[in-house]
């Protein structure tokens, strides 16, 4: 959400159907690009099923077993390695199995790919971030490190950094994600951004004339304001007289005061009694207990609705920090502390806690474990979306009283000054700055505003266009062309979306990349022609990605 602005030898079984997946590729002819055919059979045999973390973790195992016949298999140069990163398996035995890749020991910066296979390990299709052939001229660069960094220093004070200085030692690379492979040095500043949030500001330079390829802020922000969602049961450890907010329940999961501090891991909170909180910002157990109710509520939502079980899908729980700064009007994640953390809001009287601000943070680390959409471009406002819309199915599928699901973000935020929220998923532009629709050009402006048509596109594939009233919030949705669209209802809407970024996204995913992806996501699910594959094609025409 907003952050300026508030804005061996024997293979299993399962590892060799990967091997002959592979060479059945090659036999077919099928390559790269987002060439993969859907499943033969559509229905709840593509659903993405629940694994636990035994049975993830041997389906990795498998994975890794065949890396170097499958690399080999996939026709992939000599210097060309393959590292297993996750793997989605569908209710019919299908498995989806995205890799990384390096170049002469050198990690790829778009060299992502998926293989998709059936249950008898039959190919199914590759899914690749860029199409290139992944070959440089030299891996020894002419720009010396040490330049690199100053050059990126200098890049985090233009863009805004406060304090911008040295975060990690730049890391030589190949960058391949705009399609030409370019050996060049990734560099991590740290410092604060304008708003206070903490900055870690990727630069990408060329390592051999030095010139600035790619810049992205790994820290995705937030807005909300604390809902107070009435009573609520949390998951907490302990015993009487020393509880604490640790859900062992769900990972693990943990709550911590960070007393207005900037770093650090905070206190986690305790509690003698473990009644926590009385429903006001001055108790500070309070905004501990809607950012550990909103975790639980999300993880419930991603383990019993979409099969996954924790953000990475391994069954570990992320952290929770409030309290961060002072007078900090926002939430973020962070990969590194694979964290979320809440600032106080204005006067620290209103803690960013509410139910959707953590369900669009603990996305955010759902997206960099599956599709790593790059935050940036058109694939940055893929990313902000992707938060804006499964935040909202977590909203509606709590159906908590005291904060109904709805189609607006940071509502009750105030942040404008007139009720108004921070953004509108029926029509975007109603904040002032969002686009409706795609346009050449959306991937230069700022992520949270480039994500309208991605949030337009969601809003109207689940409601469709036009009038209507939903929990009692008004919305009318227009479309590019005048068209009408119905929905198909929030339920497959997520479905569709969230099976489209684990299966076919990838980090240099595009709007007609994303239009390509969930229409094959509807035909996997409901399948080709349905009434969701359908409403998929309308609702993308209707913001002008045809």
């Amino acid at each position: 959400m907003s952050s300026s602005r508030i804005p061996g030898s024997r293979l299993s079984g399962t590892a060799a159907g990967a091997v002959l997946a592979a060479a059945a590729l090659l036999a077919s002819g099928v390559s790269a690009g987002s060439a993969g055919a859907a499943p033969a059979d559509a229905g709840d045999g593509a659903r993405i099923v629940s694994l636990s973390s035994s049975q993830r973790a041997e389906l990795l195992r498998d994975a890794e077993s065949a890396l170097t016949r499958t690399t080999q298999a996939l026709g992939l140069g000599a210097k060309e390695k393959l590292l297993v990163r996750d793997v989605v398996k569908d209710a019919d035995g299908s498995l989806h199995t995205r890799y990384e890749r390096t170049y002469d020991g050198l990690p790829v910066l778009g060299g992502d790919l998926i293989v998709h296979q059936d249950a008898k390990g039959a190919h199914q299709g590759v899914t690749k971030a860029v199409r290139s052939a992944l070959r440089v001229a030299t891996t020894e660069p002419a720009i010396s490190a040490a330049a690199a960094e100053k050059s990126a220093v200098s890049t985090a004070l233009k863009t805004g950094v406060d304090k911008a200085a040295e975060g990690k030692e730049p890391r030589k690379v190949v960058w391949a994600a705009k399609g030409k492979p370019v050996l060049a040095w990734e560099t991590v500043t740290g410092g604060f951004q304008e708003d206070g949030t903490p900055s870690e500001l990727h630069v990408v330079t060329d390592a051999a004339t030095g010139e600035r390829l790619h810049t992205y802020q790994a820290v995705h922000n937030g807005a909300g304001e604390s809902q107070y969602s009435g009573s609520v049961e949390l998951g907490t450890s302990g015993a009487e007289g020393a509880f604490t907010l640790t859900d062992t329940a769900r990972g693990g999961h943990t709550t911590s005061d960070l007393e207005g501090g900037e770093s650090g891991e905070g206190t986690l909170f305790t509690d003698a009694d473990d009644t926590w909180g009385d429903g006001s910002a001055n108790d500070r157990q309070t905004a501990g207990v809607d950012a550990h109710y909103g975790a639980a509520t999300t993880w419930d939502y991603f383990k019993d609705v979409l099969g996954r079980e924790g953000i990475r899908g391994d069954g570990v729980g992320a952290t929770s920090r409030v309290h961060f700064g002072d007078n900090y009007v926002n939430a973020f994640w962070q990969d590194s502390c694979f964290c979320m953390t809440y600032g106080d809001g204005e006067g620290n009287a209103k803690p960013l806690t509410s139910l959707d601000v953590a369900a669009h943070e603990m996305t955010h680390g759902v997206t960099s474990a599956t599709a790593g959409l790059e935050y940036s471009g058109e694939s940055g406002g893929l990313n902000e979306a992707t938060s804006d819309i499964l935040a909202a199915a977590v909203e509606f599928h709590a159906d908590n009283a005291e904060d109904k699901g709805d189609y607006l973000v940071g509502e009750r935020l105030d942040i404008n000054g007139d009720g108004s929220p921070l953004r509108h998923m029926d029509q975007p532009s109603k904040d002032g700055n969002s686009e409706d629709y795609w346009s050449e050009g959306l991937g230069d402006i700022d992520v949270h505003y480039s994500s309208g048509p991605a949030n337009h596109f969601f809003y109207l594939l689940a409601e469709g266009s036009g009038q209507k009233e939903i929990n009692g919030v008004s919305y009318d949705s227009p479309t590019s062309d005048g068209s009408t669209v119905e929905g198909i209802g929030i339920e497959a809407a997520a479905q569709i979306w969230y099976k489209a970024l684990t299966t076919y996204m990838t980090s240099t995913t595009d709007y007609h990349g994303a239009r390509e992806a969930t229409l094959k996501a509807a035909a996997d699910l409901y399948g080709e022609g349905s009434a969701e594959h359908r409403g998929v094609d309308a609702a993308w025409a209707g913001v002008n990605v045809k």
